[in-house]
């Protein structure tokens, strides 16, 4: 590295050093300690201070001048989550001489911090900090490591689409591309949009790969045995855990292959439109995680997080989790112990994983013991309930009771956060470490009374006996006194008003508590090794107990949602019966009214009608809610529900466009009906709002219709559709399953009033005047459209009576070809209006009264539609 700067002379001994540690890991930003500061010179001065917005400042030496910006090593860590946060990797070189010593201090790189492999506890949030790699080979790779917990995950998918599903599931804070992937110029400008990216180069070659596995599990376990994109993805990810980890991941034991399509399939699109995880605003509040996230614990939290991705397929394994929430619903005063008992918690997730690695402090160590302390009452609360869930529960907690022995023995309540300057065991714990304090102490205490018998020798009231860490133990004499000073001490420093003294007998006390506090911090040390040594043998057992207070935490989480909002357990059936049921979200911010919903396999098809504004894409939410909400053990918002086991949910909620991707609108809703109709299936639930809006009348309506046939005819999905394409409600009529509903409206006085109620039948019409009078448009634009529409309707009857009178008057038996087509040419007269358009009302412009005529024309052939092919 160059550094750049301004001068012709050599770089002083300090850049020098700075240089070649930016050489050693030049993909890192570096902070370099300088005293009480960590700085960055050059172009990464001017980088730093742009990405945190401080003071650039500059570096001078004789020869020498460089841009340079710092921050202090007090507050580091809020800088470095900042710089985390957008997606900066950070090298931390920390002094590692004596200051105090002349000639350069040495510097060595402590840490390497990036945004996917963060370990320290005070730059963690409770929720999964993933790392990803993907590579490719007969599809895709996915690797996800969470450093902080050593979770490691991996999958294959063959599809795109399917990757990015499952990386929208876990939302890393890092992701590796493949150089394959990488030099898709196309593919990582699409990749980048969604997820932060990273490029490893090196790590992804496949004998690379499978030799790094190899080394960390063995040479029997699962991950040897994984397809060629995923052992590349998984050795990749590893490999780079390992570099920032100084080459130790002691915490990652194994490597879990997991298969996407064992859990209920839940889209990029669906876990966005449903919101899921994050509201449409991208926070996590008003999103269903947010509605749930009543856990005590952050292994809790994580685990709910991790439920919420996989929704389970089998009805069994539901249940089993409905049992335990059963119990905590139903049983107010265990749930409010158990609740209270798991706040008071540690992570013991990542407690055990920074034990693993042999880096967990004595923090670590006193909130693993506080943590311990409370399993037995935990486990005197469960014992009281029969049920075989808690009782397999009350089973994995048990076996920590040695570990919170030892560690209350050996460690003082509140120990200091450096594990290296002593203050951290506890009295009669070391013979060793008792005398060094005792040495240290009784050097104390003669310092102490040496004050009162000097005052005595000599005479002087005001002498005092201090201490400073540039001159360690003087006396100091006030200035009336200076006469009384007796011989045998040596000045020291003159002040405005006194004098600081020393003498030999002092200065060799001091020397010798120094030794003894030395001594007894270097023991310390040696003592919380020797425990933390017992201890990392036991860090897999630790990780255990979390697991099983993870889940209880979670059970009891679902239950007091449960309770507070009256959801209802669900039941699992060949129907999907939904009685007064509610969406989550919503109620908690506005009133609400509750609905009904029937499907079955003779029922499978609702076309929902309605106007804006009365709820019918809240109501469609609320059932795929519901449906989400069952499959994953959790009770539901609804008075009673009984439900299919669905493989997936698809959505189609909402417009947006993609304009960076050349997509508009309407091509962002066509490839995503593309996908629904591709994956759809008789165990899926679609939800459709608003379909072919986004073109043409009779392209929109013609599209909306076919899709409508095909849900119900081919793939057979229990089906929600909301449309204002009110000619969809004659399919009722056609296909057998389909059933006609309508949100509830009225037009009163007051003006119009909505009731958010579902109803049997189609709408009568769509408000959608009125509704525009509720958003302000001017009086003018509305009385306008008011005339409009009435001829607009006229005209759409009128015509449409004409063209059947037309038609059924023919004896198309009798027609030769030329009538056939005169009476064609006729047909399509009659339809563009162009020999009766004078019962259009006058407008403003030529040009907007034909518009006005053409625009009419929508509403007659639709009329016409058939499944039929024609004849």
């Amino acid at each position: 590295m160059a550094l750049k700067g301004e001068g012709k002379g050599p770089l002083p001994p300090l850049l020098e050093q700075y240089v070649e540690l930016c050489a050693q890991y030049p993909d890192y930003l570096l902070l370099f300690q300088v005293g009480d500061f960590y700085e960055t010179f050059g172009e990464d001065a001017e980088r730093l201070a742009r990405l945190i917005d401080i003071v650039l400042t500059r570096k001078t030496s004789k020869d020498f001048v460089t841009p340079m910006a710092g921050i202090p090593l007090k507050s580091a860590d809020t800088y470095i989550e900042k710089l985390l946060a957008k997606g900066i990797r950070v090298a931390v070189a920390d002094q590692v001489g004596n200051p105090k010593v002349e000639g350069l201090v040495n510097r060595d790189i402590s840490q390497l911090i990036t945004p996917g492999t963060v370990t320290e506890a005070r730059l963690l949030k409770p929720d999964a900090n993933y790392l990803a790699a993907i590579a490719t080979g007969d599809g895709y790779g996915v690797a996800l490591l969470d450093v902080s917990t050593g979770e490691f995950r991996a999958a294959h998918v063959y599809a795109v689409s399917s990757l990015y599903d499952e990386l929208r599931r876990y939302h890393p804070a890092e992701v590796l591309l493949s150089p394959e992937l990488y030099n898709q110029e196309a593919f990582r400008e699409a990749f980048s949009k969604r997820f932060p990216v990273m490029v490893s180069s090196g790590r992804f070659e496949l004998t690379t790969a499978k030799e790094v596995l190899l080394e960390q599990f063995g040479a029997n376990h699962l991950a040897t045995q994984q397809t060629d994109a995923v052992s590349r993805a998984a050795g990749a990810v590893l490999s780079y855990a390992l570099e920032t980890q100084r080459g130790q991941l002691p915490q990652v034991t194994k490597l879990e292959r997991y298969d996407p399509s064992s859990y209920m399939q839940l889209g990029e699109v669906a876990l966005t439109t449903l919101e899921i995880f994050e509201s449409q605003r991208g926070t996590r509040e008003q999103s269903l995680f947010a509605v749930l996230d009543d856990t005590r614990t952050a292994p809790g939290r994580r685990l709910l997080n991790a439920w919420l991705r996989h929704p389970l397929l089998d009805a069994s394994q539901i249940n089993k989790r409905l049992d335990a929430v059963s119990v905590f619903v139903h049983d107010g005063v265990l749930r409010a112990d158990v609740r209270r008992d798991l706040y008071k918690m540690h992570d013991l997730a990542r407690i055990a994983s920074r034990l693993a690695a042999g880096r967990a402090s004595a923090r670590d160590l006193v909130a693993l013991a506080r943590s311990l302390r409370l399993i037995p009452h935990l486990q005197t609360l469960l014992a009281t309930r029969p049920e075989p869930v808690l009782q397999a529960l009350l089973t994995r907690l048990d076996g920590l009771v040695d570990i919170h022995d030892q560690v209350s023995a050996a460690l003082v309540d509140d120990p200091p956060l450096k594990i290296t300057e002593g203050g951290l065991i506890k009295d009669g714990v070391d013979d060793v470490l008792d005398d060094l304090r005792h040495s240290a102490e009784s050097g104390r205490t003669f310092i102490a009374a040496l004050e009162a018998s000097e005052r005595a020798r000599t005479g002087i009231p005001t002498l005092k006996v201090g201490f400073n860490g540039v001159f360690g133990y003087y006396f100091e004499v006030t200035r009336p006194y200076y006469d009384d000073v007796p011989d045998d001490y040596h000045a020291l420093q003159t002040l405005k008003d006194r004098q600081r003294y020393v003498r030999a007998d002092l200065r060799d006390k001091e020397r010798e508590i120094s030794r003894a506090e030395v001594a007894a911090q270097s023991r310390e040390y040696e003592v919380f090794q020797a425990l933390r040594e017992v201890l990392i043998h036991r860090a897999s057992d630790v990780r255990d107990v979390s697991d099983a207070l993870a889940e209880l935490d979670v059970y009891t989480a679902l239950a007091e949602v449960a309770a507070n909002n009256h959801y209802c357990r669900p039941e699992f059936g060949e129907v999907l019966e939904i009685h007064a049921g509610r969406h989550p979200v919503v109620e908690r911010y506005h009133s609400f009214i509750a609905n009904d919903l029937h499907l079955s396999t003779d029922a499978r098809l609702v076309m929902l009608t309605g106007p804006n504004m009365s709820g019918k894409s809240t109501f469609l939410r609320q059932n795929a809610l519901i449906a989400l909400l069952a499959q994953i053990g959790s009770f539901v918002p609804a008075e009673h529900a009984s439900l299919p086991i669905f493989s997936t949910i698809l959505t189609r909620i909402g417009a947006s466009d993609d304009l960076a991707g050349g997509r508009s609108t309407f091509m962002v809703e066509m490839d995503e009906l593309a996908d629904i109709l591709a994956q759809a299936s008789t165990h899926s639930l679609v939800v459709l709002d608003e379909l072919g809006r986004g073109t043409s009348t009779f392209d929109g309506l013609s599209l909306a219709w076919a899709a409508s046939e095909y849900l119900h005819d081919h793939a057979k999905a229990y089906t929600l559709i909301a449309t204002h394409y009110f000619e969809l409600t004659g399919l009722a009529n056609r296909l057998p399953a389909a059933r006609n509903y309508h949100v509830a409206a009225k037009e009163e006085a007051g003006g119009l009033m909505f009731y958010h109620q579902v109803l049997p039948g189609p709408a009568s019409k769509s408000y959608g005047l009125q509704v525009a009078k509720l958003a302000g448009l001017p009086s003018e634009v509305l009385a306008r459209a008011e005339v409009l529409l009435a001829s607009l309707e006229a005209d759409r009857d009128t015509r449409s009576s004409q063209i059947s009178e037309c038609i059924a008057a023919q004896d198309l038996s009798r027609l030769t070809p030329m009538d056939a087509l005169k009476l064609l040419h006729s047909l399509q007269d009659m339809v563009h209006g162009v020999e009766n358009n004078t019962d259009i009302p006058e407008t403003t412009s030529p040009e907007a009264h034909q518009q006005t005529v053409v625009t009419s024309t929508s509403y007659v052939s639709a009329t016409s539609l058939s499944r039929e092919e024609p004849s």
